[in-house]
């Protein structure tokens, strides 16, 4: 069985044993985690949500992502600006899926 749930202002597709990289969540790891927002479990479709649905994980590490270069250039004028960013993200291992 599959679901859609929503964590991070983003929707994942997740099954049993998968594992999905998400916005930073608090928590170490080896800790369990559990997405009560879930818009689709199965068959299932929820307004806005399944009602009774949840998707337990465990958390696998905390990481980063790759970093992305934030470059600003106004031609002619010697205008140039360089700036990084790594984002926080969390590996979560899906242990259950309960609709």
């Amino acid at each position: 069985m599959f679901a859609v749930i929503k964590t991070g202002g983003k929707q994942y597709k997740v099954a049993k044993d998968s594992v999905i990289v998400v916005e930073k969540l608090a928590g170490e790891a080896g800790s369990a985690v559990s997405f009560n927002e879930v818009l689709m479990a199965g068959d299932k479709v929820g307004a806005p949500f399944v009602e009774g649905a949840v998707v337990s994980g465990e958390i696998v590490k905390q990481t980063r992502g790759e970093k992305v270069i934030i470059f600003k250039k106004i031609r002619r004028h010697g205008y140039r600006r360089k700036k990084g960013h790594k984002q926080d993200l969390t590996v979560v291992k899906i242990t259950d899926v309960k609709a």
